[in-house]
């Protein structure tokens, strides 16, 4: 059975710097094959503190692809603008203040409408986490407090984005985060796609599937991490 209804189309990043390249460069194949013949991309840039710099950078960057980019927080009215929209990107930060923001400004119901729709959903890092049920497994500080920990709800699991692996020879005495994602589903039942850098997750017709440079591990209750490769469809 399909993880999700077929007319979703959602690219999670796992991060939108690759080390020793620039902003979006190692995402970029996989951002134009999702794309394809959208042009207007709404950028929503709330998990940073300053709009003006991060939609600059990204309107750069997106034109540099050959798409415009408005930035949410210049429109005059953000949920006509998202119903206008081709397509969305919710960029990285403190996902944290994202969820706060989404909450504020009325958005989400829009947003889970419009991806129903059929408007591809482009995520990084924590533009990525709020696509799922709720906040549990980011990482970020909690610097500010939205309403509730629910967040989109797109995907049926959590993503846990810029996984580390654990280092066999660390001498760092806290919890490594495999540690920290199985004592969530100490308490949780949803399973946990951990995106190493590099990683994202594609889903489309239904089917979810990781893409990028990197493979994934999933973690699921009372059942040992999985490592799943590029290329791989996801069981869930």
């Amino acid at each position: 059975m399909p993880l999700e209804k077929p007319s979703k189309r959602v690219l999670l990043l796992s991060n939108s710097i690759q080390y020793g390249r620039s902003y979006l460069d190692h995402a970029e194949a996989e951002i134009r094959r999702f794309f394809g013949n959208v042009r207007r991309v709404l950028f929503v840039p709330y998990a940073m503190f300053d709009h003006e710099a991060y939609a600059n950078k990204t309107r750069d960057r997106l034109g540099a692809m050959g798409y415009d980019a408005q930035s949410a927080h210049t429109a005059s009215d953000v949920r006509r603008a998202l119903e206008n929209a081709e397509g969305v990107f919710i960029g990285g930060g403190n996902t944290f203040r994202l969820l706060k923001a989404l909450y504020d400004k009325d958005l989400l119901d829009t947003i889970r409408k419009r991806v129903e729709e059929g408007m591809p959903y482009l995520g990084s890092s924590a533009g990525s986490v709020v696509a799922c049920p709720t906040l549990k497994t980011t990482n970020d500080m909690p610097i500010v407090q939205p309403p509730s920990f629910t967040a989109l709800g797109l995907v049926s699991f959590q993503i846990n984005a810029h996984y580390i692996d654990p280092d066999p020879f660390s001498t760092h005495m806290g919890e490594t985060r495999e540690e920290r994602l199985l004592q969530y589903l100490e308490d949780n039942d949803t399973p946990v796609v951990a995106l190493r850098e590099g990683a994202m997750v594609h889903l489309e017709h239904g089917v979810a599937t990781i893409k990028g440079i990197r493979g994934a591990r999933i973690f699921r209750k009372g059942e040992p991490p999985e490592e799943v490769p590029v290329g791989a469809r996801l069981n869930l």
